[in-house]
């Protein structure tokens, strides 16, 4: 979506303060159109089905919210495991004698560094970056050279490719993640759903006009606000908030002072 690509400002204004100014006008514009004492008339009907609308809207909204903060959670989830699986390699990689650990070592950092400069980037706009992926494919075909001679080469040569295996099923996790968790349709239920909630209000008939404005957009304000914060983690590696590759930037730092010696 447009808006989670916007400055929180700015989304800001679109999604909670021109809806919670429209809300405003309802009350005063429908007055207007059906007198106070019809409105009036109806007032416990109205009750019942607004209590049904608003519950029913407040179900879908709470668990929209809920999905998207999962996912967003995941995300953080699935970098943190990718950095994790990263030093693993890198302190595996130690222990293998030859051409292979000096290569499998700087193959990972080669990919680490193409993962911060060229996935992120290629996931704000929902996809992976192909300079990532044969980063990953090369690390694999430098695992695969290794011959090991005995059973601890063996069970380096398992433990890495294990771990390997982690740092794929993490970017893989990341990158589906990318495009977002709320479907197109879902959108349209939920901005549709916002509209009528809001805009039910104001068929109730009161001689309190500024009660009844007051109240109209304190419910605008609390339904778009919970829109907005939906929105803006809607994209967890883009937008308003966003996972950073920070957990892989300190792996980075991390091999890059333990090359150096001791800290």
């Amino acid at each position: 979506m447009f808006l989670a690509n916007l400055p929180l400002w700015l989304s800001a204004i679109l999604i909670v303060g021109v809806p919670t100014l429209l809300a405003m006008l309802g009350p005063l514009i429908t007055p207007r159109l059906v007198s106070v004492k019809n409105l009036s008339a109806n007032n416990e009907v109205a009750g019942f089905q607004f209590a049904t609308v608003g519950v029913t809207y407040a179900v879908l909204l709470a668990f929209a919210v809920f999905v998207v903060w999962e996912k967003f959670s995941d995300a953080e989830s699935n970098v943190a495991q990718e950095a994790g699986a990263a030093v693993n390699i890198y302190r595996l990689a130690q222990g293998i004698e030859g051409e292979t650990g000096p290569a499998l070592r700087a193959g990972l950092i080669a990919y680490l560094e193409t993962a911060i400069a060229e996935d992120w980037p290629a996931m704000e706009k929902g996809k992976g970056s192909p300079a990532a992926t044969r980063a990953l494919g090369r690390l694999y075909a430098v695992v695969l050279t290794y011959k090991p001679v005995d059973q601890r080469g063996a069970a380096l040569l398992t433990e890495i490719l294990r771990q390997l295996d982690l740092v794929t099923e993490a970017r893989r996790a990341r990158l589906v993640k990318a495009s977002g968790a709320v479907p197109g349709i879902v959108w349209l239920v939920l901005f549709g759903g916002a509209v009528i909630t809001v805009g039910f209000t104001f068929f109730f008939g009161t001689e309190n006009l500024r009660a009844q404005t007051i109240m109209a957009a304190a419910l605008a304000l609390l339904i778009f606000s919970g829109l907005l914060v939906i929105v803006a983690i809607d994209h967890p590696f883009a937008g308003l908030a966003k996972v950073e590759p920070e957990a892989l930037s300190l792996v980075l730092e991390d091999l890059g002072r333990g090359d150096k010696g001791p800290r």
